[in-house]
Protein backbone atom coordinates (compact mmCIF):
# COMPACT_ATOMS: atom_id res chain seq x y z
CA UNK A 1 0.00 0.00 0.00
CA UNK A 2 1.85 2.90 -1.14
CA UNK A 3 1.50 6.26 1.54
CA UNK A 4 -0.11 9.16 0.35
CA UNK A 5 1.94 12.28 0.16
CA UNK A 6 1.10 14.35 2.79
CA UNK A 7 0.77 17.26 1.18
CA UNK A 8 -1.22 16.22 -0.97
CA UNK A 9 -3.38 14.73 1.71
CA UNK A 10 -3.20 18.46 3.27
CA UNK A 11 -4.86 20.00 0.15
CA UNK A 12 -7.45 17.53 -0.51
CA UNK A 13 -8.74 18.13 2.76
CA UNK A 14 -8.39 21.59 2.90
CA UNK A 15 -10.60 21.60 -0.55
CA UNK A 16 -13.04 18.71 0.65
CA UNK A 17 -13.43 21.09 3.87
CA UNK A 18 -14.12 24.73 2.49
CA UNK A 19 -16.71 26.87 2.32
CA UNK A 20 -17.75 28.22 -0.75
CA UNK A 21 -16.32 31.46 -0.75
CA UNK A 22 -12.95 29.87 1.06
CA UNK A 23 -13.09 27.57 -2.42
CA UNK A 24 -13.65 30.90 -4.61
CA UNK A 25 -10.92 32.12 -2.77
CA UNK A 26 -8.53 29.36 -3.67
CA UNK A 27 -9.57 29.60 -7.22
CA UNK A 28 -8.54 33.21 -7.49
CA UNK A 29 -5.17 32.71 -5.82
CA UNK A 30 -4.69 29.48 -8.21
CA UNK A 31 -5.32 31.53 -10.84
CA UNK A 32 -2.47 34.18 -9.63
CA UNK A 33 -0.12 31.16 -9.09
CA UNK A 34 -0.30 30.44 -12.92
CA UNK A 35 -0.07 33.63 -14.03
CA UNK A 36 2.61 34.26 -12.48
CA UNK A 37 4.08 30.98 -13.45
CA UNK A 38 3.41 31.20 -17.43
CA UNK A 39 5.09 34.77 -17.07
CA UNK A 40 8.34 33.10 -15.75
CA UNK A 41 7.79 30.90 -18.36
CA UNK A 42 7.57 33.32 -21.24
CA UNK A 43 10.82 34.86 -19.79
CA UNK A 44 12.50 32.22 -19.54
CA UNK A 45 10.98 30.71 -23.33
CA UNK A 46 9.63 27.97 -22.19
CA UNK A 47 6.83 28.02 -24.54
CA UNK A 48 4.72 24.66 -24.00
CA UNK A 49 5.32 25.58 -19.78
CA UNK A 50 3.61 28.84 -20.51
CA UNK A 51 0.58 27.73 -22.55
CA UNK A 52 -0.12 25.17 -19.66
CA UNK A 53 0.25 27.55 -17.43
CA UNK A 54 -1.92 30.23 -19.08
CA UNK A 55 -4.63 27.58 -19.96
CA UNK A 56 -4.83 26.44 -16.08
CA UNK A 57 -5.74 29.89 -15.72
CA UNK A 58 -8.04 30.46 -18.31
CA UNK A 59 -9.74 27.00 -16.67
CA UNK A 60 -9.95 28.62 -13.40
CA UNK A 61 -11.81 31.84 -15.23
CA UNK A 62 -14.32 29.14 -16.80
CA UNK A 63 -14.97 28.02 -13.21
CA UNK A 64 -15.46 31.13 -11.59
CA UNK A 65 -17.79 31.95 -14.57
CA UNK A 66 -19.89 28.33 -14.77
CA UNK A 67 -20.03 29.00 -11.04
CA UNK A 68 -21.89 32.18 -10.92
CA UNK A 69 -25.00 32.89 -9.45
CA UNK A 70 -26.32 35.16 -12.14
CA UNK A 71 -29.60 35.98 -10.06
CA UNK A 72 -27.67 38.32 -7.72
CA UNK A 73 -27.00 41.90 -8.84
CA UNK A 74 -23.48 42.12 -9.50
CA UNK A 75 -23.22 38.84 -11.32
CA UNK A 76 -23.28 40.41 -14.97
CA UNK A 77 -21.10 42.61 -14.13
CA UNK A 78 -18.90 39.95 -12.77
CA UNK A 79 -19.59 37.52 -16.08
CA UNK A 80 -18.18 40.95 -18.10
CA UNK A 81 -15.24 40.78 -16.19
CA UNK A 82 -14.73 37.04 -16.08
CA UNK A 83 -15.07 36.97 -20.39
CA UNK A 84 -12.75 39.71 -20.52
CA UNK A 85 -9.90 38.56 -18.36
CA UNK A 86 -10.79 34.72 -20.63
CA UNK A 87 -10.53 36.67 -23.82
CA UNK A 88 -7.16 38.28 -22.61
CA UNK A 89 -5.65 35.63 -20.97
CA UNK A 90 -6.21 34.08 -24.85
CA UNK A 91 -4.61 36.68 -26.39
CA UNK A 92 -1.76 36.86 -24.40
CA UNK A 93 -0.93 32.93 -24.72
CA UNK A 94 -1.06 33.55 -28.59
CA UNK A 95 1.36 36.53 -28.43
CA UNK A 96 3.28 35.92 -25.62
CA UNK A 97 2.40 38.83 -24.05
CA UNK A 98 3.39 39.77 -20.64
CA UNK A 99 1.73 42.88 -19.91
CA UNK A 100 -1.60 41.30 -20.88
CA UNK A 101 -0.59 38.86 -18.12
CA UNK A 102 0.09 41.96 -15.71
CA UNK A 103 -2.71 43.24 -16.52
CA UNK A 104 -4.68 40.47 -16.03
CA UNK A 105 -3.07 39.30 -12.48
CA UNK A 106 -4.20 42.77 -11.31
CA UNK A 107 -7.73 42.40 -11.47
CA UNK A 108 -7.19 38.53 -10.25
CA UNK A 109 -5.76 39.86 -7.22
CA UNK A 110 -7.98 42.72 -6.98
CA UNK A 111 -11.11 40.13 -6.78
CA UNK A 112 -9.01 37.60 -4.22
CA UNK A 113 -8.24 40.26 -1.68
CA UNK A 114 -12.13 42.19 -1.88
CA UNK A 115 -12.91 38.18 -1.72
CA UNK A 116 -10.71 37.81 1.72
CA UNK A 117 -12.39 40.86 2.77
CA UNK A 118 -15.87 39.42 2.45
CA UNK A 119 -15.07 36.33 4.01
CA UNK A 120 -13.10 38.26 7.27
CA UNK A 121 -16.41 40.33 7.27
CA UNK A 122 -18.89 37.47 7.29
CA UNK A 123 -17.12 35.45 9.91
CA UNK A 124 -16.46 38.29 11.94
CA UNK A 125 -20.30 39.43 11.76
CA UNK A 126 -20.84 35.27 12.58
CA UNK A 127 -18.64 35.64 15.63
CA UNK A 128 -20.38 38.98 16.41
CA UNK A 129 -23.96 37.55 16.75
CA UNK A 130 -22.58 34.56 18.44
CA UNK A 131 -22.81 32.18 15.55
CA UNK A 132 -19.16 31.17 15.86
Amino acid sequence: MAMKNPYQTYQQNSVETASPGELTLMLYSGCIKFIRQAKEDIKANNIQMKNTNILKAEAIIHELMVTLKMELPVAKDMMRMYDYMYRRLAEANAKNDIDILIEIEGYAIEFRDTWKQVIQEVRKQKYQDGQA
